[in-house]
């Protein structure tokens, strides 16, 4: 019983170092473990009130009609031109913006089955209302993550 645990946990960081090294040069700033974790769960929560725009397309469209939000970006996107556009659009219009480590991550909280490379979690959902409730949670789970991501960024330069 003892080994298959820990098989399992080596088998895990191997996994963990493989999405650091396919990493890019440019993911920077680059969420820890915990903010990881409260910017993936914000995502599923976002995904669930209908207030995300998944894909680059959809993202640097709903930034230029100027909707605010917070941008989350995969940091293991390849080609890297893909994206390289996204955090300059965000810093010209006062976005702030995180990178995580790995696309599917990023995908599973949002929802769908294929990898994205971006998404922009909305304070508001595009179509319809939200409940008091809801719209409570989200927002103050969105304040939380936006001010450590503001607070990274702030001390990286």
């Amino acid at each position: 019983m003892g080994s298959d645990s820990e098989t399992e946990k080596s088998a895990q960081k191997e996994r963990e170092k493989k999405k650091f090294l396919a990493l890019a040069p440019i993911a920077k700033p680059l969420a820890g473990k915990k903010l990881c974790k409260r910017t993936l769960k914000l995502v599923r929560r976002a995904a669930e009130q209908k207030c995300l725009k998944r894909g680059v397309k959809e993202v640097v469209k709903s930034i230029r009609r100027g909707n605010k939000g917070l941008c989350v970006i995969a940091g293991n996107i390849s080609p890297i031109d893909v994206i390289t556009h996204v955090p300059i659009l965000c810093e010209e219009n006062n976005i702030p913006y995180i990178y995580v480590t790995s696309k599917e991550d990023l995908a599973n909280a949002g929802a769908t089955k294929r990898p994205t490379c971006c998404v922009l979690v909305l304070t508001k959902p595009t179509k319809g209302e939200l409940g008091q409730n809801e719209l409570e949670k989200l927002k103050e789970e969105y304040d939380q993550v936006a001010t450590d991501v503001s607070e990274m960024a702030n001390s990286m330069f």
